[in-house]
């Protein structure tokens, strides 16, 4: 092997309950999963499943802090339930879905709305408003082993112990087959992807020195301190 010019990035691990580590590649994100919130956005109910990404680095783990980012008056949360990919696979069929899943976790997209507004009126990607640094804190991992493969739960996010969140994996539009699925024939999907599958209603501004806590039921819980 070529000697690097500079020493290579440190991995993302993401700790899984009973010990071990996940080793992150990609980050897929789904737009739009959940009827109530796409409502809030001010957007049809319903229509195909589209993606952004964040990049792994992006990832913070369990109970660590993260900045308030630049450039941005309007910081959101979104909690979210992660799916991690433990198979290879391309072209998955919906009914063989579940066997690429390594397990879940809870997970927040944060996001720099004004970005995205800006983003959505000019017709731009929104790379910017999703993809920033510290942009993905994600809890401890379950494994499907554990806990099977949650398709209905209550997912909830607080902030300073007031609710702001309440939905049902039920509510989602897209299923996590059907997101494996459709996401297969645009990519080979690999073990050490994780994707996060949309946020119910309920999104809303964050400050500094807010506290975070999100919940899944049957899955986990993530928390973050903004710095």
């Amino acid at each position: 092997m070529a000697d690097l010019v500079f020493p290579a990035p440190q991995p993302v691990m993401i700790p899984v309950a009973g010990g071990g580590f996940f080793p992150v590649r990609r980050v897929y994100c789904v737009g739009r999963n959940y009827a109530e919130h796409i409502k809030e956005m001010g957007n049809d109910v319903r229509e195909p499943p589209f993606f952004f990404a964040k990049p792994a680095d992006a990832v913070v783990i369990e109970g660590g802090s993260i900045a308030y980012p630049p450039q941005t008056q309007d910081l959101h949360h979104e909690i979210e339930l992660v799916v991690a990919i433990g198979q290879d696979g391309a072209n998955i069929g919906e009914h063989t879905a579940l066997e690429h899943v390594y397990g879940y976790a809870a997970g927040l997209d944060m996001t720099r709305r004004d970005l995205q507004a800006q983003a959505k009126k000019a017709g731009r990607p929104w790379s910017m408003a999703k993809g920033f640094d510290q942009s993905a804190p994600i809890g401890t991992i379950g494994p499907a082993s554990a806990i099977g493969h949650p398709a209905t739960g209550a997912i909830t996010l607080a902030v300073n112990g007031a609710e702001r969140q309440r939905g049902d994996l039920s509510e989602q539009i897209w299923s996590v087959p059907e997101t494996i699925s459709f996401l297969s024939r645009l990519v080979t999907l690999r073990a050490g992807d994780l994707i996060m599958t949309g946020t119910p209603a309920g999104v809303s501004p964050v400050r500094r020195r807010d506290v975070l806590e999100g919940s899944i039921a049957g899955v986990g819980t993530v928390s973050t301190v903004i710095g």
